[in-house]
């Protein structure tokens, strides 16, 4: 991932997380990355509740979504297997899950794509595009833990949302800029959400 992505897949799934996907879009968005937009159903569902987003369709609640991030993106639906991310002629430089469910990540592992967000993922691997998840789950079940490890051999990189303390929060904002920043920095992005550790003191 040496050269820093000037386009981006962004998907967005029926896992906790909302907070997450925001700030990340926010924040592509004020890199000037080129976005492409995917939220499955289950992800606009969380998408609403977490973030207190309104509108009674999908093309309200995304917009509502991207309002709140600042951003512009080319959205397409899930079940839109037609759409230039399906196609690795026209794939964008990267991919990144945010959050991504188990059942997601299970889905990429063996190959079984039945929406846009796994069939993205499965056009990353096979043409050697960065793929980043973001799996948000707790407790994880031997399947979990196998299937993440199927998708990391095959060429992903699996950044669990696991913020850090020794940054000293004091919000919970703090913590979702933690996570983002580490997902920016697996992309190859310059991050300054947190400052990195530095060791102690000489």
């Amino acid at each position: 991932m040496a050269k820093t992505p000037q386009s981006m897949f962004v998907g967005i799934t029926g896992a906790s997380g909302a907070p997450y996907a925001v700030r990340l879009v926010e924040q592509l968005a004020g890199a000037g990355v080129r976005l492409t937009l995917c939220i499955s159903d289950a992800g606009l569902s969380v998408l609403r509740h977490e973030l207190d987003l309104e509108g009674a369709t999908r093309e309200r609640l995304t917009a509502a979504f991207l309002a709140r991030a600042g951003a512009a993106a080319e959205v397409y639906a899930p079940d839109d297997m037609e759409s230039p991310p399906a196609s690795g002629s026209s794939f964008p430089d990267a991919a990144v899950i945010c959050p991504c469910s188990l059942a997601t990540a299970a889905t990429i592992a063996v190959g079984a794509g039945r929406n846009l967000i796994h069939r993205a993922a499965d056009v990353a691997l096979k043409e050697g595009r960065p793929l980043v998840l973001v799996p948000r789950e707790m407790p994880l079940s031997q399947i979990h833990l196998r299937r993440l490890l199927e998708v990391s051999r095959a060429g992903a990189v699996i950044v669990p949302p696991m913020p850090a303390f020794y940054t000293h929060p004091q919000s919970v904002a703090d913590l979702v800029d933690y996570v983002v920043g580490k997902v920016l920095a697996v992309l190859g992005f310059p991050q300054d959400l947190f400052e990195p550790y530095r060791g102690k003191p000489a």
